[in-house]
């Protein structure tokens, strides 16, 4: 079972070396850690010693697959960041979402000008910080809508990560800002629906209280 699961560590890896763009020339080096660390497995491993329930240090986070399709959709199928999402999604709903954040630094870092991954950022700090809003995902969604200022994921993922951290009113302002921006595009009609839902719950009694 070691040995498969080295393998697949491997294949993993080279699979993330090209999700974040690591050059051809720089393949050599990664190969070359996987062989060393093979070997130490080879020389050192124990295979027979008895496995430790061991408890996760991060909880688990549930991601909504209707937002994670609808942000495919706003973004485009069949690219870099789509890859990004669905790894850093898979990361976050097993409550490793310290690691989906540095998978998402490294592709922001390999592609700067991608605002579908400073947006999916900021959703992974989101996640991370218990549903607030701190300066690193402020800052991620700040950067996405600043590259793509008519684009509406941006302010609408914005508004969602306001609607986790109890930001109502502040979160419509975002949904209706990207309500606005796609007057053309098919999924408007769902951006729609939550403003809609939002506005029900802010006409409510326990709405009129909320921020």
């Amino acid at each position: 079972m070691g040995w498969i699961a080295l393998a697949v560590l491997g294949a993993g890896a080279f699979v993330l070396a090209r999700v974040l763009g690591v050059p051809r020339s720089l393949s050599s080096f990664v190969g070359a850690a996987l062989m060393l660390g093979a070997a130490g497995y080879a020389l050192q491993a124990r295979p027979g010693l008895p496995g430790i329930s061991v408890s996760p240090s991060a909880h688990a986070v549930e991601v909504d697959p209707g937002l994670s399709e609808l942000r495919v959709e706003m973004f485009g199928r069949h690219t870099q960041a789509e890859s990004l999402f669905f790894a850093s999604d898979a990361l976050i709903r097993s409550g490793s979402s310290k690691t989906a954040i540095a998978l998402l630094i490294g592709g922001a870092n390999a592609n700067p000008n991608d605002s579908a991954v400073w947006t999916a950022l900021g959703s992974a700090y989101v996640a991370n910080d218990g549903n607030t809003i701190s300066p690193a995902a402020r800052f991620a969604f700040n950067r996405a809508m600043q590259l793509t200022p008519n684009d509406p994921g941006p302010p609408f993922f914005l508004g969602v990560a306001l609607i986790g951290a109890g930001e109502f009113r502040e979160a419509r302002k975002w949904w209706m800002r990207a309500f606005l921006l796609s007057p053309d595009i098919a999924f408007r009609a769902q951006i729609s629906e939550r403003l809609a839902l939002l506005d029900a719950f802010l006409a409510s009694p326990m709405g009129r209280d909320a921020r």
